[in-house]
């Protein structure tokens, strides 16, 4: 199929789905946002107390979005607080601190760390992805890199019954990932949210109670 083709195919796709269509009738950036509504529900994370919520690679901001909805108080203010981080830039969202770097920058790591005040974090939600090659033993290298990253982030940085969420792609490195992850967290599960695509190896691990 050519490029030409496969572009306009995926146009067609892209106006017909019913989560695009989603986002925006309830004004979300993206239609990735119904995936971490999913995830939430599942979950059942009460957000009736102060929550410190960090999001890793945020732009275009729509799982910001997400969390920012279900922390908002009748007044308007945000019952936390949530620090987005992404290499990208992104359209400010009330409520929500913005941190323009790369998360695999030692400085920006510390630049993150001094914004928490020495806080530990509830919630890490990462919908990180690197640049794919189409190689499959380089891209199995870089979302690996990318996971063990934010895992490394969360062990230093969540409370004891802390919760992480983190993208994921099934293949050549996935298992080692799930192992690693399952070393420091009590609890780790697979979960394929209905809003992604069905032909996508994507998948979201998420991780709870640090041991």
């Amino acid at each position: 199929m050519s490029k030409y083709k496969s572009s306009k195919k995926w146009v067609k796709e892209h106006i017909a789905d019913p989560y695009v269509k989603l986002a925006q009738k309830f004004d979300y950036r993206a239609r990735s946002a119904f995936k971490l509504i999913e995830i939430i529900e599942t979950l059942k994370i009460n957000f009736a107390s102060n929550k410190i919520v960090v999001d890793l690679g945020s732009s275009p901001g729509s799982w910001s979005q997400v969390m920012r909805n279900k922390m908002i108080l009748p007044n308007g203010n945000i019952n936390g607080r949530i620090i987005a981080l992404d290499i990208l830039s992104m359209e400010p969202i009330s409520g929500v601190d913005f941190i323009q770097g790369d998360f695999r920058d030692v400085e920006i790591q510390e630049i993150l760390k001094n914004t928490l005040y020495n806080q530990l974090v509830d919630i890490v939600i990462s919908d990180m992805a690197p640049n794919l090659t189409g190689i499959a033993s380089a891209d199995s290298a870089r979302v690996q890199d990318v996971c063990e990253l934010a895992m490394s982030f969360s062990v230093d940085n969540l409370k004891s019954n802390g919760v992480m969420i983190v993208k994921a792609f099934h293949g050549a490195g996935f298992s080692q990932i799930v192992h690693l992850y399952k070393k420091f967290f009590k609890k780790v599960v697979e979960f394929k949210p209905k809003a992604s695509r069905d032909r996508s190896s994507e998948t979201f691990l998420i991780a709870q109670n640090l041991k």
